[in-house]
């Protein structure tokens, strides 16, 4: 299997269009492309600075005309989840006509969205990519290919990513911000490109402060490491 990451701008789509006008995005949580009736159904997470904000896209997106039905479940603050029900995009048209299908969720944002799509082969993927440039611009960001052994693993070891996902989204702001400085800075290479003390410069807080919160980080990401090895074991 072909796997691509698009970063694709369709000229037709009611979430890119609403995230270009707006300050608002959107997540999925669940899809279901229905080819014969050309729909697709997503349940989604929108999310603005604001309710106010969050109100003018949603607004915006329901008053779409590539928008077949739309449901608000619930909302607060700068947050929102939906049930939407769109027309086929001419993206999707082309994908589903080289057989091809959607193998992740997607994020739309600033008025461009990360797709994953998938083929059963090159020579396929290859063929929806020059018909793709048509009608949409789009960025391939990512290319694997996934032999059957792979995709049997990926999807035997689905509770081991969750449980790192889990923890990843368990973060704190300032853990994720801290540990990922870090990380960048080379404070975990050997020998340390970083200290505390650079790391509490780059801050503006004292090292005491910068530990705890690396500390508290690493803490939950290593139990759920843990957990991730027992799952796979």
């Amino acid at each position: 299997m072909i796997d691509l990451t698009m970063d694709m701008e369709q000229f037709d789509c009611p979430f890119i269009d609403t995230s270009a006008d707006h300050e608002v995005a959107f997540s999925t949580m669940h899809w279901q492309l229905d080819t014969a009736a050309e729909q697709l159904e997503t349940r989604l997470i929108a999310e603005a600075p604001d309710r106010w904000e969050l109100d003018a896209g949603l607004t915006a997106l329901r008053e779409h005309p590539n928008m077949s039905d739309y449901r608000l479940f619930s909302k607060q603050d700068g947050t929102a989840v939906i049930r939407t029900v769109i027309e086929e995009t001419n993206a999707m048209s082309t994908i589903t006509g080289h057989d091809g299908y959607i193998t992740g969720p997607f994020h739309i944002e600033d008025g461009s969205e990360l797709w994953q799509v998938g083929f059963d082969d090159e020579a396929t993927a290859e063929e929806a990519v020059v018909d793709l440039e048509k009608g949409n611009e789009f960025d391939i960001e990512r290319r694997s290919e996934l032999e059957l052994d792979q995709l049997f693993e990926i999807m035997n070891h689905a509770d081991a990513a969750s449980t790192l996902l889990d923890a990843c989204r368990d973060l704190s702001e300032v853990e994720e911000e801290t540990i990922t400085t870090a990380a960048d800075a080379g404070y975990f290479e050997s020998p340390r490109e970083a200290t505390l003390s650079t790391l509490a410069d780059e801050f503006d807080v004292s090292t005491a402060a910068v530990s705890k919160n690396m500390r508290r980080g690493e803490k939950k990401l290593l139990r759920s490491v843990v957990q991730a090895l027992e799952d796979l074991n």
